[in-house]
């Protein structure tokens, strides 16, 4: 038995493709929350080097505003991401 709920018409539920969210449409607070959470969740790469959260922070919103990243929206698991452009969704950014 699946866990998605059928569309009430009978139809199968429809998949949608992942969103990208320019990062300057995105308050400064905004932005920052979600690159925190990014930059917090486990596996995130920074190399061989420790990074303090700020580091991290102000590394990822570097490469966002150098275009080196773009912060993609997920509708079908309602979640956000970082990921490095030119790659899929579900790769992440270093």
């Amino acid at each position: 038995m699946s866990d998605e709920c059928p569309d009430p018409a009978g139809k199968d539920p429809v998949s949608m493709d992942p969103v990208e969210v320019p990062h300057s449409e995105l308050n400064p607070e905004l932005l920052r929350s979600v690159v925190e959470s990014f930059v917090l969740r486990e596996g995130t790469d920074y190399g061989l080097h420790e990074l303090s959260l700020e580091a991290k922070v102000l590394l990822v919103i570097r490469q966002l505003e150098q275009g080196k990243a773009r912060i993609v929206f997920d509708p079908n698991q309602e979640t956000v991401d970082i990921i490095v452009t030119g790659q899929s969704p579900g790769r992440r950014t270093q």
